[in-house]
Parts: structure tokens; sequence; C-alpha cells
């Protein structure tokens, strides 16, 4: 596959591409003080959309536990919404006039 190269790509084209296909960044950053070295820092990092990464395989324990929170807050508004209910139905019974 020969490289090609767009001169009238823009910033949105170039963030697309990141986000579907994925960067990896490889860095080794030494922080010196007059020669000596102080702090050393090795980053590795993925940049992609969360589509990328789950096709990829990476961050499948991420998407399945934030799936599984947001099931458990759709429950408990569930929950809240039947208790609320319940309590507006058992204020009128008790009042008489709906029952």
């Amino acid at each position: 596959m020969k490289p090609t190269r767009n001169m009238h790509a823009s910033l949105v084209d170039l963030l697309d591409r990141v986000l579907d296909k994925g960067l990896m960044l490889d860095a080794d950053v030494i922080i010196c003080v007059s020669g000596i070295p102080l702090l050393g820092v090795k980053l590795k990092a993925a940049l992609a959309g969360i589509d990328t990464m789950l096709r990829y395989g990476i961050w499948e324990d991420w998407d399945e536990a934030q799936r599984a929170i947001a099931r458990e807050e759709r429950q408990r508004a569930k929950d809240r919404h039947l208790r609320a209910e319940v309590q507006v139905a058992k204020t009128f019974s008790d009042t008489g006039q709906y029952g």
C-alpha cells in the first residue's frame, strides 16, 4: 500500500482519522538541570475512539463496567419512580377521594 498525502486535509480530517484508526505514542522524557538527569518519564499512550479501542480489544473491561453501572442506575431510577407512584396512589386512596 502506497502512502498518499492530501494537501487539503483539515484538522477535522486528521481528528476523524485518529479516532477511526488510532494513534500510539511512545515517549521518553528526561528532565536535566546542569547536565544532571533529575527525573525520567516513560509515556505510552493510545489515542482512539471508543469504538476503535473496543474493536482492537482495548478497554473491554472498562466498557462492560460502564454499561453495568448504567444498567444499575436505570434500575435504581425505575425503583425510585415506582416507589413514588405507590406513595401517590396510597395517599389518594387514604384520603378516600379516588377509591
